[in-house]
């Protein structure tokens, strides 16, 4: 797949023209520029996004023992990778998350790396990583970008698609 490809936003859903038709939802309210170039792929509580080569997969898991339904506290885990499937080294060098519960209340996460560190991806490089979100509400859902340098100095963002974070029978 090129990172080039045409897409075009329906309906709120992403949509490439490629031979896969992969697709994925914008989130209400989101920056329709902020996924240009991108392929997404969003199934619930797992992403799938390829911006300039740099691929981002992401899955959510409810995380019960850290969770107090009936204090309105809920926790959840999210499982990143973070993958250069194009043919240029990059640096992550910071972050921004955008988190939104389902009261619509929003919170933006801004921040130098991941978990303290920003990785350098090789072509064919990876790094993985686990983060969490606590959220007053049973279901919400994230999104946002990682900022990427070049060894040449092009800074671009690279997308990570919506996904869902939800305790078990919250959704139907």
């Amino acid at each position: 797949m090129s990172d080039a490809a045409p897409r075009l936003i329906r309906d709120n859903r992403i949509v490439t023209d490629t031979k896969d038709k992969v697709e994925g939802e914008q989130p209400d309210g989101a920056d329709p520029s902020m996924f240009a170039g991108a392929y997404i792929v969003r199934r619930g509580a797992v992403s799938d996004a390829t911006t300039r080569g740099i691929r981002v997969e992401v899955k959510s898991s409810y995380i019960p023992d850290r969770s107090s339904p009936f204090e309105s506290e809920f926790f959840f885990a999210y499982r990143v990778k973070i993958s250069n499937v194009g043919t240029e080294t990059a640096k992550l060098v910071s972050r921004e998350w955008i988190i939104t519960d389902a009261e619509g209340d929003v919170e933006r996460v801004k921040g130098p790396g991941v978990v303290g560190q920003q990785p350098v991806l090789p072509p064919g490089g990876e790094f993985k990583y686990t983060s969490a979100c606590p959220l007053k509400t049973a279901v919400g859902s994230m999104y946002g970008c990682y900022q990427m340098v070049t060894e040449q100095g092009e800074r671009f963002d690279a997308v990570i698609a919506p996904f869902t974070l939800a305790a078990p029978n919250a959704l139907n």
